[in-house]
């Protein structure tokens, strides 16, 4: 994770947690479902309820946390989210030993890391427009965005073998510890974060809980960006749902062509996350996010032709490649317009809502889509969804925003 362009130690930290615990992530990724399977004996309803109904109420728990934690200082906000999620999930491990463990609490555990994920996701996006200038936001994000690509290479084969030979609760003990480590990474980050202004009332009413929601519709550039992500992310998950079912099932892949279909196109988002910077230096930010946004958008209808064999594994590699490649271009450089164009006073309620509404559209519309997948199949259902997709850059912003004029901020965290 070299690079030329130093942006400082606080910001090493930072992208040190961030990779940590991104990389616990995958590690644990698919175990809840085998956890539900194999030791509560969980159903199938009951299993797609982990990921559905755990991610829809963990959206509806994090909303009013964006209008708390917008007036507090960020860093310790961060850590205590991460504290959150490693107690939450030591919790599975600790029952588990005890023989107590049951589906109850592998939802209520799935609920608070959804409703800390969005927190924390919403916090770091206010912390690092405090921690960095304007100009070294494409820069940030273009990293993170790179350690998401690596960690998803790396990941889900090291979890795979995990699993195989400890089982799938000793990865979400990985996954619990690498929290606990992001939080010690944040911790030493140090430097002395800006006070937030606080508000004129002194109380949260119950409308500023749609203070996001109200910022990014009221904004001509935001509110076009904010359908589109949200329709596009919701609709690419629904076809990964079918293509499983698909896949697995209909066509016959065994689960470790199907891990690798996904795992090695990975390489594309790296590549296109290195690329996002000097494309946007030569061709400016506005061309960029939407090339790269119509671009990522005429890949995956061409999953709806799979078929059987070698033929068929390396037409969804090839696929998912361009996707991939196009996401890791598009994500950075959208990562970074988005934070440009919010206040730094509304930055986290705005990234709260924003990550909100994306659980949201996206539990709902993959249930919707399975829902069809299994009326007209899941070969036509996914067809159907790449060509919606093919309309959502009608939502990308039509014209480059003029610079967000903001008050100048005397406070500032230095960098070492």
């Amino acid at each position: 994770m070299r690079s030329g362009h130093r942006l400082g130690r606080q910001f090493g930290w930072l992208w040190g947690a961030y990779g940590t615990s991104a990389l616990g992530t995958w590690l644990a990724f698919g175990a809840f479902p085998l956890i539900a399977i194999e030791v509560v004996h969980a159903g199938p309803a009951e299993v797609a309820a982990l990921s559905s109904a755990g991610a829809l109420a963990g959206a509806a728990v994090a909303v009013p946390l964006g209008p708390w934690v917008e007036f507090r200082r960020k860093r310790p906000v961060l850590i205590g989210m991460d504290l959150v999620r490693f107690a939450a999930l030591l919790t599975i491990p600790a029952a588990f030993a005890l023989g107590v463990l049951s589906f109850v609490q592998l939802l209520l555990v799935s609920v608070v890391v959804a409703a800390a994920d969005i927190t924390f996701r919403a916090a770091s996006g206010a912390y690092l427009k405090t921690l960095l200038p304007a100009e070294d936001l494409l820069v940030a994000n273009a990293r993170f965005e790179s350690t998401t690509w690596t960690t998803t290479i790396i990941g889900p084969p090291l979890g795979g073998a995990a699993i195989g030979i400890l089982g799938p609760v000793a990865t979400v003990v990985a996954d619990a510890v690498s929290y606990l480590l992001s939080a010690l990474g944040i911790r030493a980050t140090g430097g002395q974060e800006p006070r937030p202004e606080r508000r004129e009332a002194a109380r949260m009413r119950a409308g500023d809980l749609l203070d996001g929601w109200r910022y990014i519709l009221a904004d001509a550039t935001l509110r076009p960006l904010f359908f589109n992500t949200a329709l596009f992310n919701g609709l690419v998950m629904a076809i990964d749902a079918l293509l499983a079912v698909l896949m697995l099932g209909r066509l016959g892949f065994a689960p470790w062509q199907y891990g690798l279909a996904f795992a090695a196109p990975a390489i594309g988002g790296l590549l296109g996350s290195r690329l996002a910077r000097p494309l946007v230096t030569r061709f400016g930010q506005h061309r960029v996010l939407v090339a790269a946004g119509v671009l990522r958008v005429i890949w995956p209808v061409g999953l709806a032709f799979v078929g059987p064999g070698p033929g068929g594994l390396l037409l969804v590699m090839g696929v998912e490649l361009g996707l991939i490649f196009c996401c890791g271009v598009f994500n950075p450089v959208y990562a970074s317009y988005r934070l440009e164009r919010t206040a730094t006073e509304r930055v986290t309620r705005t990234l709260s809502a924003w990550s909100v509404t994306t659980k949201v559209s996206t539990a709902l519309l993959t249930a919707a889509w399975g829902a069809l997948g299994g009326l007209l199949g899941p070969r036509t259902a996914i067809g159907l969804a790449g060509v919606l997709l093919l309309a959502t850059p009608l939502l990308l912003p039509r014209r480059a925003a003029a610079p967000l004029a903001e008050p100048e901020i005397v406070a500032h965290v230095p960098n070492a």
